[in-house]
């Protein structure tokens, strides 16, 4: 057993250990401590403890000492420096023309030595570009080219998750991820949904792909001939969260049904044909106990997204729904006024005669004039026919030159009550709202 303190240092997730050679370093400290680079300064993230010796990679390295005020300011001094670097060498390389992208500056504890962090495609040719910064910094310079996915490290910022960087916060090292483990877990495989701000397959894939992979040795595979307890199916999906699996049954194959792993019996894994395939009895459902909440409420899934709560099982639930329904049916029966008794027909009748007619209209004239349903219809006396005259000339049209039919005596306030009526039926046939020719017709007596 060996005595040890683990440092992190800065833009770093992984931690070393040191041993801290008789001092009492505690959890958050500031340490500057020996590495192969010379001094560097960094954070203790566990204070002493004891490892085993084949956990610690020799030689073990030592500490210095705590870091004092002097040490905080050499880094503030090493922080504005690096700064100046960043800014002097974005400008030397667009002045040599180089296809590079800089991404950040690191400068050594002690000042003698700059490392430039970038991205390229391909190889870069940078002697010059070294020459022309040593000549400026007047330290050792040092580029070094990283992926895509330590830039994303080194810059940090937020997943589709809403959450830091897993690489930024928490990741020691880089975890090989495939599209297999999307497959395996039944994501889409649409790159923009798998894929992090790098642009590489996000490295949360591989946290649950060791659980992804021992649910599938318990479930059975797609398109596999199951029998379930409403008879033999093929499966269609499998679930490997719930685990669960859709079968489609053989006597319903438009509907398909949802069963648990207990509750089918697989009698042909994948797919395959049904010849020589003995059908067993149709095992039992099992029953689930009903899951409570925080407040001892049972929660009903009834659509994977949505959660619904009640308080009681779902057959008491409709009964009270159906109860409540006709007690308000019956309170409705109960408001309403109690009807008339019956009459005979000889006092129906006479109501009848002495009831008004409904269908007169709000003057009190009914639909033949005033007169009354059974009231009968009084005959129109005929209007005398006046023949003309002998001798005496005929008389004209009212308004025009045409001569009419009749005797040259006819009233005038008559005459223009006709020509009225004739000037109104020829506005309306024309679409226009006119009087005719000659004067305005005169309103009825």
């Amino acid at each position: 057993m060996i005595e040890v303190i683990s440092v992190r240092f800065r833009g770093g997730c992984k931690s070393y250990f040191f041993d801290p050679q008789g001092l009492s370093v505690p959890e958050g400290e500031q340490v500057v401590v020996e590495t192969a680079q010379g001094a560097e300064l960094g954070t203790c993230v566990r204070a002493n403890h004891m490892v085993e010796d084949h956990a610690v990679i020799q030689p073990l390295r030592p500490v210095r000492r705590i870091a004092g005020e002097e040490d905080k300011r050499t880094v503030e001094k090493n922080r504005q420096r690096e700064k100046e670097a960043m800014a002097v060498c974005e400008k030397k390389i667009a002045a040599h023309k180089l296809e590079m992208k800089l991404v950040d500056v690191e400068c050594s504890f002690e000042g003698n030595k700059i490392i430039f962090f970038f991205t390229a495609d391909g190889r870069v040719d940078f002697r010059e570009l070294v020459k022309d910064l040593a000549g400026v910094f007047h330290a050792r310079i040092e580029l070094r080219q990283i992926g895509v996915r330590d830039e994303a490290k080194m810059l940090g910022g937020l997943g589709i998750c809403g959450q830091p960087f897993c690489c930024k916060r928490f990741l020691e090292d880089f975890q090989p991820v495939s599209i297999k483990m999307a497959k395996t877990q039944n994501l889409s495989l649409n790159p923009t949904k798998i894929s992090g701000s790098c642009g590489r397959l996000m490295c949360c894939l591989k946290y649950e792909q060791h659980a992804y992979e021992n649910a599938q040795t318990r479930m059975p595979k797609n398109d596999s001939f199951v029998q379930t307890p409403d008879g033999p199916g093929n499966i269609s999906a499998v679930n490997l969260v719930k685990e669960t699996v859709t079968v489609r049954l053989d006597d319903a194959p438009e509907a398909p049904k949802t069963y648990q792993v207990g509750e089918i019996i697989v009698l042909r894994s994948g797919k395959g044909g049904r010849e020589g395939i003995d059908i067993p009895p149709r095992p039992a459902r099992i029953e689930k106990e009903a899951a409570l909440d925080e407040f001892g409420m049972e929660i009903v899934e009834r659509d994977p997204f949505v959660r619904q709560f009640r308080n009681s099982p779902p057959a008491r639930r409709e009964s009270a729904e159906r109860s409540e329904t006709k007690e308000g049916k019956d309170s409705k029966e109960n408001r309403r006024e109690p009807k008339a008794p019956a009459r005979d027909a000889g006092e129906k009748e006479r109501t009848r005669e002495k009831a008004p007619s409904r269908r007169s209209h709000r003057g009190g004239r009914g639909r033949h004039g005033g007169e009354e349903r059974g009231e009968k219809k009084q005959p129109q006396e005929a209007k005398p026919v006046f023949a003309p005259q002998s001798g005496a000339p005929r008389p004209v049209r009212f308004g025009s030159s045409m001569p009419i039919a009749g005797n040259a005596a006819v009233p005038a306030g008559e005459e223009r009550a006709k020509e009225g009526n004739r000037s109104r039926r020829r506005s309306r046939r024309s679409g226009r709202r006119g009087r005719g020719s000659g004067d305005a017709p005169a309103k009825e007596n």
